[in-house]
């Protein structure tokens, strides 16, 4: 699972790391880095094909994947999909098979299982161990808003944990390799294999503040590495 992202450096730093990407028209969003504490719901960059110009862009998007003819009364959340039947699935399927998209981040948070006992749940950070921006595997889907307007919106996809996020959480986004981006924005409609657990030594994660659970809370301290006796 994946319920904030952040990026601890300016937008212009994480772009020049995607340098295989055009640019587009994403410096609207300049002023929302370094964004250490990422909701569902705002806005950011992805990087999606563009097949009118035949190579890898940046796009703005909003982290809230929603069908192209939904109404917003009907709109479901949907921030994270599962992995698993994503390509038979009716509603995912088609922007899995043509609109795989990536989703740029620094690391992300989660927490240690779900509210459903009644337990406070501890956030986690997670991140490469070399600190290194990398990509999550996201699909991508245009919403036309009731007025005439073109929103594009995205999902992440989840697969089976880890060894390390499994301690936490039994889902973890799907994290790409860098040598398999090109392949995930191709016109392949079914790149199943990508779609798995990423190597556990390659990664890091650190317990992080409860703070984290509110929008406002947004300063560099939110990622900082607490004491779970202290939480």
């Amino acid at each position: 699972m994946c319920r904030r992202i952040y990026v601890d450096s300016s937008l212009d730093e994480l772009v020049r790391h995607f340098s295989f990407a055009g640019r587009e028209t994403i410096d609207v969003l300049g002023h929302r880095f370094p964004r250490y504490n990422g909701f569902p719901r705002e806005v950011y960059p992805i990087i999606i094909r563009d097949n009118s110009v035949g190579m890898p862009v940046f796009k703005t998007a909003v982290w809230d994947f929603t069908q192209a003819r939904m109404k917003p009364a009907r709109r479901p959340s949907s921030t994270n999909v599962s992995c698993e039947g994503i390509d038979a699935n009716d509603r995912f399927g088609p922007a899995y098979r043509a609109r795989r998209c990536l989703i740029p981040v620094k690391g992300y948070v989660d927490w240690n299982g779900d509210s459903g006992n009644g337990k406070r749940l501890q956030p986690y950070a997670i991140a490469m161990r070399d600190n290194e921006p990398f990509a999550l595997a996201g699909i991508c889907e245009v919403w036309r808003h009731p007025s005439g307007l073109d929103v594009p919106t995205f999902a992440i996809v989840t697969c089976a944990p880890n060894e390390m996020i499994a301690d936490i959480n039994d889902r973890m986004p799907v994290v790409l390799n860098p040598k398999d981006y090109e392949r995930w924005l191709s016109p392949e409609p079914n790149p199943s294999e990508l779609m798995k657990p990423y190597d556990a030594e390659a990664m890091t994660m650190w317990p992080i503040t409860r703070r984290v659970s509110t929008l406002r809370n947004a300063g560099p301290d939110i990622i900082d590495r607490v004491s779970l006796r202290a939480t």
